[in-house]
């Protein structure tokens, strides 16, 4: 059963620290297929494509194949046990409190850098839009517009990412069959030649291999937000047979989503192409193909990419501080829900403090922010692993408690240690390359802070709970 989802105060209309199940069928279904489609996509493959040219196939490839992995483990584990607070809880079970503490609070950071960072890009193109408003209150408007919507139920978050998801959706697979009917020599007038831009410009590898592995680290944080259908399934009715069911799917929605779309980008546009850095890789393909007003389709679609990610950050940030408190790693105030089952400080501290960081992206634009943005860097190796490593350990938990396990992992434990071992090695490379090391040294920095502040309380809790044992006297603990 999911953490908060049990019967309990919060249940029946009244306050108290329970979620309630308000996620529909086509809500979660959608949040799976689309929750690959992050702006990054949309904004980051650019940099991705002029870093490694056409080999940046590759690195999507292996990106998505680590991903692949993590979420079939990750399935695994939530499948058989739902929960709210997904991984950060598993990592608690399997390895230790310490580790619960630290990975849940690292991702709660993560996606609370997210939301300047998405605040900002919205602001941008409704600043273009509309210039006589200046950035920072469209940046406003848009985060208190979206945080509203969480704050009434679980059920306005959903229905607003079923609509931005199916949107999302609707726009790539629309390119996708644009783009393979100019690659087929079907669109006329569109002046592609098949794929005959993968090796044009100094081959399939201008840069050599090591590039490739460099922009592996670039496309790895495009996925980010793939895990969330865990946690948002364990606020629905029969939690594990949609984890399953998207878990499954996630083959195919990388497949088509990313590999399918960045090999019609890099087949349409040189990947030496000085218009891809500035327009983007999709605004790029799109003015090739000589389709009208790209510009402004391009941004329509960036701004609903974008506002389902600030979306989805204000929810997952929220579930996962509230995760943290009803396992006594965060105030209590957070785990307190209101009558409709949403955890409303957890929400609001998660929403105030991801705002100081748009004010610190204003005032501050080259000192602050670049500088907590940087401490974001790593964070999503560091999740994939702590999911590696709990469910390596937890498979043996879960058969001899004899539960049932609707997802299991492949070949384990072989693939699981495959994964434990590429991802230090990818961050070793990491440490090697000077553009990537203020990134890794400040996730390392505050990871280490975490994880000191995660040992500190947890042996705290410990202590008080052995200290409280003696004095309940006989028959304490009983039911």
């Amino acid at each position: 059963m999911a953490t908060g989802m049990t019967d309990g105060p919060g249940q029946g209309g009244q306050p108290g620290t329970e979620l309630k199940a308000g996620l529909r069928d086509r809500h979660v279904t959608m949040i799976s297929i689309a929750g690959v489609i992050g702006a990054g996509l949309f904004v980051g493959s650019a940099n991705a494509i002029a870093t490694a040219g056409p080999g940046v196939l590759i690195s999507y490839l292996i990106a998505g194949l680590l991903v692949v992995l993590v979420m079939r483990m990750l399935g695994e584990m939530a499948a058989a046990t739902p929960d709210s607070g997904s991984f950060s809880t598993y990592a608690d079970r399997a390895v230790g409190p310490w580790a619960g503490f630290t990975v849940g609070w690292l991702y709660w950071w993560f996606w609370v850098l997210v939301i300047p960072v998405e605040a900002t890009a919205a602001a941008t193109i409704l600043n273009s839009w509309v210039p006589a408003v200046p950035m920072w209150a469209w940046a406003l408007l848009v985060t208190v517009l979206l945080t509203a919507t969480n704050l009434f139920s679980v059920a306005n978050y959903g229905e607003f990412e079923f609509w931005f998801a199916l949107l999302k959706v609707v726009a790539i697979v629309a390119f996708i069959v644009l783009g393979a009917l100019a690659v087929l020599g079907l669109l006329p007038g569109s002046g592609v030649s098949g794929l005959s831009h993968l090796v044009d410009a100094g081959g399939f590898l201008p840069g050599g291999f090591g590039v490739v592995i460099a922009a592996v680290l670039t496309t790895m944080f495009s996925f980010m937000g793939t895990e969330i259908v865990t946690i948002a399934a364990a606020e629905s009715d029969h939690p594990a047979e949609k984890i399953g069911r998207a878990t499954r799917s996630v083959i195919w929605r990388i497949s088509v989503f990313y590999l399918a779309s960045i090999l019609l980008v890099v087949a349409i546009v040189p990947w030496n192409d000085p218009a891809l850095k500035e327009n983007g890789s999709y605004q790029s393909a799109l003015d090739v193909l000589g389709v009208p007003g790209a510009k402004g389709i391009v941004d329509v679609v960036v701004l609903v990419a974008v506002a389902s990610c600030l979306n989805s950050a204000l929810y997952t940030a929220s579930r996962m501080i509230y995760s943290l408190g009803r396992r006594g790693q965060a105030p209590a105030a957070v785990m307190h829900t209101t009558a409709n089952g949403v955890p409303r400080v957890a929400v609001l501290a998660s929403t105030a403090v991801g705002f100081l960081a748009v004010i610190a992206n204003y005032a501050f634009p080259e000192q602050v922010f670049a500088t907590l943005l940087a401490t974001s860097g790593a964070i999503a190796l560091l999740v994939y692993l702590s999911i590696a490593v709990s469910q390596l350990r937890l498979r043996a938990k879960l058969e001899r408690a004899g539960v049932e396990m609707p997802v299991r992992m492949w070949l384990f434990p072989w693939l699981t240690w495959a994964v434990v071992i590429i991802i230090p090695v990818m961050l070793v490379y990491m440490a090697t390359r000077p553009s990537s090391r203020l990134d890794l040294a400040m996730t390392a920095g505050i990871a280490l802070l975490v994880v000191i502040i995660g040992v500190l309380t947890t042996r705290r809790g410990a202590a008080r709970e052995a200290a409280a044992v003696p004095s309940e006297g006989p028959g304490a603990g009983r039911g």
